[in-house]
C-alpha cells in the first residue's frame, strides 16, 4: 500500500506547488473523512403474535429480535414504531417508510422495496370449538354459507389461500380486521366462524384466549408455504444500506442465529412448523 508521504511526494512531482498544495489538502480530507453512515432510517413493526408483542418493557418478539441483531452486526441507526399493516404498506409505497419486517413479496411490492428473507411457514386455520368438532374439511367450511372467515385487511396469505378468500370474499363471507390484535378481538367476539394465522401467531393464543385450543386449527393448504422477509425501501435507503444488511442476514443465517431466535419465541410444536433462513439470501438489484 502507497504511504500517505509517498502519495504526497507523487502529487508534487505531477504539478506545480499551488497544485500540490490543494492535491495535500484533497489527501488528508480522504484520509480524515469518517465512513458515510448507515441510516438513521425508519423501521416500522406490527403486532401480529410471536413476530412481534408489546411487554411492560417495551417491543419483543421473532422480528424485533432479528432487527436488533442486525442492527448489531451492520452498525446501522434505527428509529422504530408500531403501525396498522394497512398504513405500513401504504408507507412504503408512497416513500414515506423505510424498512419493515416479515413482509410476503408481490410483484407489485418489489416495484418499491427489496425484500430479504427469513422466515418460512404457511397459513392454518383456526376455527371456533363449537364449528371445529362438525366442520372437519375445507369443502365443509366452503359449502356452509353462514360460516364466516375472519383475516386482516392487505395480509397476503399465499397463493392458495389468498384464491380461498377471494371466494369467500365474493360470497360476502369474509370479516377483514385492521390489524392483527383486533383479529382476535373479533374471534372472541364469535363475530367470524375462523380466521387465518401463522404459527407465530396462533401459538401464543392457546392457553391465553379461553376456548382455544391446537384441535381447532386445520391444515388446509399443506404445501402452500409463505416466505417473510425484511423489506427495504428501494426509493429511500442506500444501496450500500441495503447490502449490508442483506450481509448480515445471510451471516446470522448460517451462523445459526436466526433459530436460535425462533425457538426463544416458540413452543417446540408450534417451532417445527416454522423455518428461519430457509432461503439463502440472495443479493438483488436495488434499483
Amino acid at each position: 500500500m502507497v504511504s500517505l508521504i509517498e502519495l504526497i511526494k507523487r502529487c508534487f512531482s505531477a504539478a506545480s506547488e499551488r497544485t500540490g498544495r490543494i492535491a495535500i489538502a484533497c489527501v488528508f480530507a480522504s484520509a480524515c473523512a469518517p465512513a458515510m453512515a448507515c441510516g438513521p432510517y425508519q423501521v416500522a413493526f406490527y403486532e401480529f403474535g410471536a413476530l412481534y408483542y408489546q411487554t411492560e418493557n417495551g417491543g419483543a418478539g421473532i422480528d424485533k429480535e432479528l432487527v436488533d441483531e442486525l442492527v448489531r452486526r451492520t452498525g446501522c441507526k434505527l428509529q422504530s414504531g408500531v403501525d396498522s399493516r394497512v398504513r405500513i404498506w401504504n408507507r412504503m409505497e408512497t416513500g414515506a417508510l423505510d424498512m419493515t419486517v416479515s413482509g410476503i413479496a408481490t410483484p407489485e411490492r418489489e416495484k418499491f422495496a427489496v425484500f430479504l428473507p427469513y422466515i418460512t411457514t404457511r397459513n392454518y386455520v383456526l376455527m371456533q370449538p363449537e364449528i371445529a368438532s362438525l366442520v372437519t374439511t375445507q369443502d365443509a367450511f366452503m359449502k356452509d354459507s353462514t360460516l364466516l372467515l375472519g383475516v386482516v385487511k392487505s395480509f397476503r396469505h399465499g397463493k392458495y389461500y389468498d384464491e380461498v378468500v377471494e371466494t369467500l370474499r365474493k360470497q360476502g363471507r369474509v370479516v377483514e380486521a385492521a390489524d392483527y390484535p383486533s383479529l382476535v378481538r373479533i374471534f372472541q367476539a364469535k363475530r367470524v366462524s375462523a380466521i387465518l394465522g401463522l404459527p407465530t401467531s396462533l401459538a401464543p393464543l392457546l392457553g391465553v384466549v379461553k376456548g382455544v385450543s391446537v384441535q381447532q386449527v386445520a391444515d388446509w393448504a399443506m404445501t402452500d408455504d409463505v416466505t417473510g422477509s425484511l423489506v427495504l425501501s428501494r426509493q429511500r435507503m442506500a444501496a450500500k444500506d441495503i447490502e449490508a444488511f442483506r450481509l448480515a442476514l445471510q451471516a446470522a443465517r448460517e451462523d445459526g442465529t436466526l433459530d436460535q431466535i425462533l425457538h426463544r419465541h416458540l413452543q417446540p410444536e408450534f417451532a417445527r412448523l416454522v423455518r428461519m433462513g430457509q432461503h439463502p439470501v440472495a443479493r438483488v438489484a436495488t434499483r
